[in-house]
């Protein structure tokens, strides 16, 4: 990720940021989500929204999750 694109993100999730490239969102959001359960982080209905909107474009791709210890 560039700079000037890590900046136009901030602290956005994907309901309102996705990289502009689209052969990146799959490996962005299934990171998300696994980052997510990883750390027992929360979502709003918001982003579930857009998480399950993105991912039903991702077939097959898989979410690898490591727990966090």
């Amino acid at each position: 990720m560039s700079a000037a694109s890590n900046r136009s993100k901030a602290d956005q999730d994907p309901a309102t940021w996705l990289p502009s490239a689209a052969g990146h969102r799959c490996q962005y959001v299934t990171d998300w989500v696994a980052d997510k359960i990883r750390w027992g982080l929360g979502i709003d209905t918001v982003e579930r929204d857009a998480l399950v909107g993105q991912l039903d474009r991702c077939s097959n791709t898989p979410i690898t999750i490591a727990l966090a210890r």
